[in-house]
């Protein structure tokens, strides 16, 4: 996995998509769509430490070289909040593939938050 500093304040985690074997011929096209993610955290409390440790693992279990993820610390650039209208900390937005998904919290609830990216779909409650 390549990392990259684009400011002090945002870093991108790219993921390599030479790094991961795969037979073009058998892959769907969303299987090869890039995910682009943006974590909103503020500053290294527990909670972004947290969310960012999460995503990476989900990224890798689940969309290995297929997503980048830019994380935003809304203590460096308060600015940046208003774009995506955040309200709270930590906030997942998922830009691609569309529509736009929002998650906000740690993500420590897996189940929830690959629902939520729609990675996988919602149970429904038997009756």
């Amino acid at each position: 996995m390549n990392t990259s500093t684009k400011t002090a304040a945002a870093i991108t985690v790219v993921a390599d998509a030479a790094s991961v074997g795969s037979d073009a011929g058998s892959i769907r096209h969303e299987e090869t769509q890039t995910w682009e993610l943006r974590l909103y955290i503020a500053g290294q409390t527990p909670k972004s430490v947290t969310a960012f440790a999460n995503l990476k693992r989900l990224c890798e279990e689940h969309l290995a070289g297929r997503y980048t993820i830019e994380v935003i610390d809304l203590m460096q650039q308060p600015q940046l909040a208003a774009g995506d209208q955040i309200v709270a900390i930590p906030t997942l937005i998922r830009r691609l593939p569309e529509p736009l998904r929002r998650i906000v919290g740690d993500l420590s609830n897996t189940e929830r938050t690959l629902v939520g990216l729609q990675l996988r779909p919602a149970n429904r409650s038997q009756s």
